[in-house]
C-alpha cells in the first residue's frame, strides 16, 4: 500500500496495487473518488480537497494503529 499527496493539486491517494486496464473510477462526492476492477477490487482511493480532509481530526498527523496490539505510529504531514 502507498500514500501520496501533492501539493500541486492538493490530492491524496491510498493505492492498494496498481492500476490494470479496465479499471473504472467511481466518484462518490465532490471529495473522495474510489477506482475499481469490474470484479469490484479496490485498486485506490483519491480525496480531492485533501489538506481539509487530512487536518481535520488529527492535526495533520497520519496515526497507523494496530488494533490486535494497540501499538501507534504516529507521522506528521506536511499538507501546508
Amino acid at each position: 500500500m502507498r500514500f501520496t499527496y501533492d501539493p500541486r493539486y492538493n490530492i491524496a491517494y491510498i493505492r492498494f496495487s496498481e492500476k490494470r486496464t479496465g479499471v473504472e473510477t467511481i466518484r462518490i462526492s465532490d471529495e473522495l473518488n474510489v477506482d475499481l476492477s469490474p470484479d469490484g477490487t479496490i485498486y485506490g482511493i483519491e480525496l480531492l480537497n485533501a489538506n481539509e480532509q487530512l487536518g481535520r481530526e488529527d492535526m495533520g498527523k497520519f496515526l497507523l494503529i494496530n488494533e490486535a496490539t494497540g501499538e501507534r505510529i504516529e507521522l506528521p504531514l506536511s499538507i501546508a
